[in-house]
């Protein structure tokens, strides 16, 4: 310490001190969703230097108070503080430190962490060198958006989203002492890991706020009599699934950035946090027969994704179910080859027989044991009876069942053998979830998108939505029959789990064949929900059906985002070409019906 005392004094009499390195700063992404709430940050680690003149008083003072209390009136270091802590170790045998905030900063910017006298010494006279260079406010507001708060937050703007899920404009005194608190060591003091260490380090940091004047003795006990709720995982983390999705577009899009921009997405972040609440709760209430994980998408009528979620914990497992897993659709795949024969000219009331069929040496078996005999393709999917959808895909051919696939949004390999109708074909969440949105916004296809619009901070455009016309995908009147049959499966049907009083829905399950996968998939006017439950080692749950988990995140889900999200009737889509009349023959026996007669040719 006293050899750092010498260093101090020689930086300070020496007429010329180290330049200091450039200051760099990546440029950083941000993420909105479509209300302009942040939901994501990548690239550079550090945020731009804190608008202090914006936050409360009493957020920087609760750093100064507790970590640099001489802060406005020492040059870069603080003599008295190196004595105090010179006295302190000596007496007490163990090792306090003595940097001020610029030294913290000058660590933070130019140096590494190590503990050699040649590093301490550069600090200092870097120190010296940033407060000529910057003034107190300048260097207040780099150091607070470059100090690490712990659970991934550099800056006091990321540690205050995190911490209590807003803006640090918005900290309470009582919040800004618990980060102020952290500093000393963010494992020891965590809020969410270590709430009484916490709570005690914060005690001490208001009480360093009364000591510099910074607060009242009545402002200490009122905001120690107002614990503040600490969010146990990031507010934002289930939008981390789509965040990542879109990061490779936005770079696609603008190449690499040069300065920061801001990414306006389409996702709804409370109906974001609402999708991650159900998968979580339904997952774990399923977790004994074998449910370990969930997918969530959810799309306006016109391809906006309002909500999706990846998997159940994203800090544990980041991969996107919703996007990158391909799992075998199940009887959600029906309805494409429903489709294809109402195309064909079946109708819904057409009589068809449940009973044992075999197609190229196979043989579909139903979920129940026994026939139901005669029934109508309408029951036949409300029921989702595997034998009469096997037989329809081989009578309107698996070709023909494919290509409709194709043009609703599934953009996975299909497979045409017979076990097709059943939904052996791997799929995403996301691609079902395109592709269910045209029996819900009127029969036109959609593309996925969450991206609206990218721009600087500044404001200037880099990129905007221009998406093509929409484009009819299902005319009626199949789109109708369509529509009536997947209403039938949760008025009566498979379905019934799902339904939700006072609004048209349409939809269906899936369940394959193994327990491996279990869908359900349902919509209403202008807005579609896709949910996937199963496990990631692919091996088989216990009788988890469509009916049964996804069944219940779906309807848990909905309940919330119908009350936010646009949404109405199912719309009936176009009306149905008009027949064709045949022209009349024209009777040549008739003057006024006579031929007519070619023009003169014009004189030359």
């Amino acid at each position: 310490m006293i050899a750092l005392l010498a260093a101090s004094s020689l930086s300070l009499s020496a007429p010329d001190l180290p330049r200091l390195p450039e200051l760099r700063r990546e440029p950083q992404i941000t993420y909105v969703d479509r209300s302009g709430a942040v939901i994501g940050v990548r690239g550079g680690r550090f945020a731009p230097p804190v608008d202090v003149a914006r936050l409360p008083a009493y957020v920087p003072a609760a750093f100064v108070s507790i970590e640099d209390r001489r802060f406005y009136e020492h040059a870069g270091f603080d003599p008295v503080g190196m004595a105090r802590a010179i006295v302190a170790n000596l007496s007490a045998g163990k090792s306090q430190g003595a940097s001020t905030i610029t030294q913290q900063l000058a660590r933070n910017l130019y140096l590494t962490a190590d503990q050699t006298l040649e590093r301490k010494a550069t600090e200092l006279m870097y120190a010296v060198q940033l407060e000529r260079t910057y003034s107190k406010k300048q260097i207040l507001a780099l150091y607070l958006s470059r100090v690490y708060f712990g659970e991934g937050a550099y800056g006091i703007e990321a540690a205050s989203q995190r911490f209590f899920n807003k803006p640090a404009s918005k900290l309470t005194i009582r919040e800004a002492a618990t980060l102020a608190g952290i500093l000393k060591s963010p494992t020891h003091y965590d809020p969410v890991d270590q709430p009484e260490k916490s709570a005690e380090r914060t005690r001490l940091v208001l009480d360093a706020m009364v000591e510099t004047g910074a607060i009242s003795g009545a402002e200490r006990a009122k905001a120690l009599a107002a614990p503040p709720k600490v969010w146990k995982s990031a507010p934002t983390a289930p939008a981390q699934y789509f965040v990542d999705w879109l990061d490779g577009q936005t770079r696609t899009a603008v190449g690499t950035p040069k300065q920061d921009l801001v990414v306006e997405t389409t996702l709804d972040l409370p109906t974001e946090i609402a999708a991650s609440e159900a998968a979580k709760t339904v997952t774990t209430r399923f977790a004994k027969q074998g449910v370990s994980q969930a997918a969530v998408v959810s799309l306006d009528g016109s391809g906006r994704v309002r909500a999706m979620v990846g998997g159940v914990d994203y800090a544990k497992a980041p991969y996107n179910r919703a996007v990158d897993a391909h799992r075998q659709a199940g009887s959600a795949w029906k309805p494409f080859v429903y489709l294809t024969a109402m195309e064909a000219g079946q109708t819904p009331d057409l009589m068809v027989v449940d009973e044992p069929v075999t197609i190229n040496g196979w043989s579909p078996r139903n979920f129940e044991p026994e026939f139901m005999g005669q029934v109508t393709l309408e029951q036949a999917l409300a029921h989702s009876i595997n034998t009469v959808a096997a037989r329809l895909a081989d009578q309107v051919g698996r070709e023909n069942v494919a290509a409709v696939a194709r043009r609703l949004g599934i953009v996975s390999v299909v497979n045409t053998d017979p076990a097709m109708a059943l939904g052996t074909t791997l799929v995403s969440p996301l691609e079902m979830a395109q592709a269910y949105d045209a029996f819900g916004n009127g029969g036109y296809r959609v593309a996925a998108y969450g991206i609206e619009r990218i721009r600087t901070t500044g404001g200037q455009v880099l990129f905007q939505r221009r998406g093509p016309a929409p484009a009819q995908a299902i005319l009626n009147p199949p789109l109708g029959e369509m529509q009536q049959m997947m209403r039938t499966v949760m008025a009566s049907g498979t379905g019934t789990h799902a339904a939700i009083p006072g609004y048209d829905l349409a939809g269906k399950t899936g369940t394959t064949s193994d327990y491996k996968d279990a869908w359900f998939c349902g919509y209403t006017g202008g807005l579609v929900t896709v949910v996937w439950t199963g496990r990631d080692d692919a091996t088989p749950m216990r009788r988890i059906t469509g009916a049964t988990a996804p069944s219940e995140i779906w309807r848990s889900f909905m309940v919330s985002a119908l009350k936010r999200l646009p949404n109405g009737p199912i719309p009936p889509g176009p009306p149905p070409p008009l027949p064709v009349t045949p022209t009349p023959v024209a009777n040549p026996a008739t003057p006024t019906d006579a031929a007519p007669q070619p023009a003169a040719a014009a004189p030359t």
